[in-house]
């Protein structure tokens, strides 16, 4: 898949929500629905990384898309993918209910946000169809990774250079220059 956005319109792009992206791509994905457009590729999570993705993912800016199975391996050939703990729900815009969660992980400096179906939503939306066992709602997970930019750290971390000024600026009260 070397142009990502080839089934895409000229002029369009791809920045979906959270909500966009569990209600109508992942859901659809798990419920073995037709998704227009299909631009997404399933993919093995860890088994690149996240700089490999180029060609291999959709990609839309300085950030790529796949589907992949959900699973709790998390190594990759060069390191594996922390998770960071943190798991939001995402909520309907419409109606404010629970449509799946957000888990976040890190890899040095790149960040992979994979979404997943919620457990209500799955039996919610499969009673509405033909009953589809709970296990495909759980085995697939859309993921969205990127590469965290220096100015997310807030200042926090200092370059040598930085450091080296700083320690400077704290002596020259101590020094007198000469008239």
């Amino acid at each position: 898949m070397a142009d990502t956005n080839v089934n895409l319109p000229p002029g369009f792009r791809f920045y979906p929500t959270d909500e966009e992206l569990i209600v109508h791509f992942l859901h659809r994905k798990a419920s073995l629905l037709p998704c227009h457009p299909d631009v997404i590729p399933d993919l093995e999570l860890y088994q690149y990384d996240p700089w490999e993705l180029h060609g291999r993912a959709l990609a839309e800016g300085n950030q790529w898309y796949y589907y992949s199975r959900r699973t709790q391996n998390r190594v990759t050939g060069n390191g594996y993918w922390k998770p960071t703990g943190m798991e939001e729900p995402v909520v309907s815009s419409s109606n404010s209910k629970r449509v799946g969660e957000d888990a976040t992980a890190i890899k040095t400096n790149w960040i992979m946000q994979e979404y997943r179906l919620s457990d209500s939503a799955s039996s919610t939306r499969s009673s509405k169809r033909k009953p589809q066992p709970k296990s495909d709602y759980n085995k697939w997970v859309i993921c969205r990774v990127y590469e965290r930019n220096g100015e997310e750290d807030n200042g926090t971390e200092l370059s040598c250079l930085d450091e080296v000024f700083l320690s400077l600026d704290d002596d020259l009260d101590e020094i007198s220059l000469p008239n």
